[in-house]
């Protein structure tokens, strides 16, 4: 549902009608509500059912719209037609960045030049979630102050650091960077590159430190490893703890190749695994499945391999 929606149903809550428009016709949950007959309609306006609709306007929108509105009249957003998940994401980044909360840090994302599907990926559902939706990137930019680029690697490493690192761990995801307790009561120094935007890891200085990778393992994930040990031949991966889920029932977008052939490691470079690690892939590409990086015990995966 938009904001031009829910500001319909504000209206139609506070002033007993609105007028018909496509924005209204063409929504399901607005369409619904016409279905189940808490509101009805006329030549030229919809018009509520009184006490069913009240109900149902006071239980699921009426704190929220007082929220909403106060959060995009504060930053001149009214007239954009935002999805309401977009707006509760907008407050929750300006919540985290004024508490200093936010991970990785305004200051970060400045220094690193982040790029908008570097950003996408981190706060949103995937890294193409911001493509061509210029108003958000806008408000974006506006909420935090910062300025997010276009086609541009981003050249700046996070790193969760630790008093005494004696591991260093290059995760895929921000998942494990955003949980710090953890990691530094056990001396891991959490790096993120940024998916595969690892080009900038020839820059980077182990130390002299054990050095691992975490990931989704599933195609793109293991690519992602086999990039970042042609920069770092002594990384090494880390082998999952949890367990595989279907790729279909989660709607997942990096798919095996060769499922048929599993033994083809889905065209991964086989000399830089172990055989149980082969083993697991194949596994996973005979029943489709993935598994998800932040699904596993870091500490336990980390142990594992002393």
């Amino acid at each position: 549902m938009n904001w031009t929606v829910l500001k319909s149903l504000n209206e139609l809550y506070h002033h007993r009608k609105v007028k018909k428009k496509a924005s209204l016709k063409n929504d399901s949950e607005f369409c619904l509500l016409i279905d189940t007959k808490e509101i009805r309609s006329n030549d030229k306006f919809y018009i509520p059912n009184e006490q069913l609709y009240n109900q149902y306007y006071e239980k699921h929108h009426l704190e929220n719209f007082g929220i909403y509105y106060g959060f995009l009249e504060k930053y001149n957003l009214l007239k954009k037609r935002f999805e309401e998940g977009d707006i509760k994401k907008l407050i929750e980044l300006e919540t985290k960045n004024d508490a200093q909360t936010l991970i990785p840090s305004r200051e970060q994302l400045i220094k690193a030049q982040e790029t908008v599907r570097g950003f996408s990926t981190m706060f949103f559902k995937h890294d193409k979630y911001l493509d061509r939706k210029d108003s958000l990137i806008d408000a974006i930019n506006t909420i935090l102050n910062i300025k997010l680029v276009e086609n541009k690697d981003q050249q700046y490493l996070y790193i969760l650091q630790c008093d005494n690192p004696k591991t260093i761990v290059l995760c895929e995801n921000l998942d494990f960077l955003r949980k710090d307790k953890m990691p530094r009561a056990n001396n891991i120094e959490l790096w993120y590159a940024g998916g595969r935007n690892v080009k900038k890891l020839k820059y980077a200085d182990t130390r002299g430190i054990r050095i691992f990778y975490s990931g989704d393992w599933d195609k793109d994930g293991l690519e992602i490893f086999e990039l970042a040990k042609a920069i770092i031949p002594q990384i090494e991966l880390l082998y999952p703890t949890a367990e595989g889920k279907s790729i279909v029932d989660t709607d997942h977008s990096s798919l095996w190749k060769h499922p048929e052939k599993p033994e083809l490691l889905s065209g991964l470079n086989k000399s830089l695994y172990p055989l149980n690690y082969q083993e697991k892939i194949k596994s996973l590409i005979k029943a489709d499945h993935w598994i998800v990086e932040e699904a596993n015990d870091l500490k336990k995966m980390i142990e594992a391999m002393h």
